[in-house]
C-alpha cells in the first residue's frame, strides 16, 4: 500500500489535479484519500471478522451465478484502471528517457513480462511488493530532497481560492486512480488476519497517501499556475537542482529505478483482472486467461495510442461513476454479505 499508493499517481495525477483544483489540489486529493483510507479500514476490519473471500461472501448471499457476475464486473474493472496507466507509461518512456520519439515498438515486450506475471498467485504480489518498497523510498527521497529547496510555498496560497465545486469535481474527475481498496477487497480470505492488521494495512495506505500530498504540495509549489502544463510530473521536479546543471541528469537513474515500482504497480491490476475471470469462469488455466487480457491490452494499446486525449477525456469525466460502485458502494455492502453468511 506503502510503495503501490503512491506509485500509481506520481506521472499525470498531479497535472490533471491542478488543473482542476489549482493551488487547492490537496483538498481534491485530501477528498479521495479520505474516502479511500475509510474504506480499507473498513475491509480491513471486515476480515478481522470473517475468513471468507469477497466471492465466498457474495456466493453465500446471492448464489454462485451472481458472484460469477460480479466477479466478470470486477475484471473489467481492473482491465480499465490498468488502460489510461499504459498510454501513461508509453508516452513517460518516450518522452523522458528517450533524445527521439521512438516507435510503439520500444514499449511492447513490456507485455511479455505482463504475461508471465499475471499468471502468479497473490503470494508473488507480496515478494514483488517487499523488493519495491526499499526502491521506492529511496528513490522518492531522492526527488524530495533534490526538489525542496526549488519549492516556493506561497505558490500554494491563500488556500481555498478555488470553487467548492471545482474541488469535489477535481476530487471525482481524477478518482479512477483510486483502485486501492479493490485489491483489498480481492485479498480477502487470502492471508490469516493477525490482531492489529486493520491498523497496520489503514496506516500504511495513510503513509503512501501521506507521500503523494507531499509531491502535490512540492509539484505545485514548483510551479504555480503554470503545472496543468508540466505532464509527468515526477520528472519535472529535479530539473532545477544545481548539481544537475554541472553532471547532467543524474535524476534519470533515479527516475528509471522508480519506473520499475510503477510497472509493478500497473502489472498489479492486471494480475487482478486474471484474478477475477479465474473466479468469473471456474476456468483455472491462468496462462490462457493472462494471454487473452494482455492481448487484448496489446491490442487497445497499439490501435488507440494516437487517441491517449480522447481516452483520457473520457476517463477523466465519467470513470467516477465506476470508482463509485466498485471501490466505495460494494466494499461496504460486502459488510451485508457477511451479515446474511454469518
Amino acid at each position: 500500500m506503502i510503495a503501490y499508493t503512491a506509485a500509481t499517481k506520481l506521472l499525470m495525477y498531479p497535472t490533471l489535479l491542478s488543473m482542476a483544483s489549482g493551488n487547492d489540489l490537496l483538498f481534491s486529493a485530501l477528498i479521495d484519500f479520505f474516502i479511500g483510507t475509510a474504506v480499507i479500514w473498513s475491509i480491513s476490519f471486515l476480515c478481522s471478522r470473517t475468513d471468507k473471500t469477497f466471492f465466498e461472501l457474495i456466493k453465500g448471499t446471492l448464489g454462485e451465478v451472481t458472484a460469477r457476475i460480479v466477479f466478470g464486473f470486477f475484471a473489467a474493472f481492473f482491465l480499465l484502471s490498468t488502460l489510461l496507466p499504459i498510454f501513461e507509461q508509453v508516452g513517460y518512456i518516450h518522452n523522458i528517457f528517450y533524445d527521439t520519439v521512438p516507435s510503439l515498438g520500444v514499449f511492447l515486450p513490456f507485455f511479455v513480462f505482463t504475461v508471465y506475471a499475471a499468471t502468479k498467485k497473490f503470494t508473488n504480489i507480496g515478494r514483488c511488493a517487499d523488493i519495491c518498497l526499499p526502491i521506492f523510498a529511496v528513490s522518492i527521497l531522492f526527488i524530495f530532497i533534490t526538489a525542496f529547496s526549488d519549492v516556493q510555498w506561497d505558490n500554494l496560497m491563500p488556500i481555498l481560492k478555488t470553487p467548492a465545486l471545482d474541488i469535489f469535481r477535481g476530487a471525482a474527475n481524477t478518482a479512477y486512480t483510486f483502485a486501492e481498496p479493490c485489491w483489498l477487497l480481492m485479498f480477502m480470505g487470502h492471508f490469516k488476519y493477525k490482531k492489529g492488521d486493520a491498523a497496520k494495512i489503514t496506516l500504511s495506505y495513510a503513509l503512501g497517501a501521506a507521500t503523494v500530498l507531499l509531491f502535490l504540495a512540492m509539484f505545485y509549489g514548483i510551479y504555480g499556475a503554470v503545472a496543468p502544463s508540466r505532464t509527468y510530473a515526477i520528472a519535472r521536479t529535479s530539473l532545477f537542482f544545481p548539481a544537475i546543471e554541472v553532471i547532467g541528469r543524474m535524476d534519470l537513474l533515479v527516475l528509471f529505478v522508480l519506473e520499475i515500482v510503477m510497472l509493478f504497480a500497473l502489472v498489479l491490476n492486471i494480475q487482478l483482472a486474471v484474478y477475477a475471470l479465474v473466479k468469473c469462469t471456474g476456468y483455472e488455466n491462468r496462462m490462457l486467461l493472462s494471454f487473452s487480457v494482455n492481448g487484448a491490452l496489446l491490442a487497445i494499446t497499439i490501435f488507440c495510442n494516437s487517441f491517449y486525449n480522447n481516452i483520457n477525456e473520457l476517463f477523466y469525466n465519467w470513470m467516477w461513476i465506476m470508482y463509485i460502485v466498485f471501490v466505495v458502494a460494494l466494499p461496504v455492502i460486502a459488510w451485508l454479505f457477511k451479515r446474511r453468511t454469518a
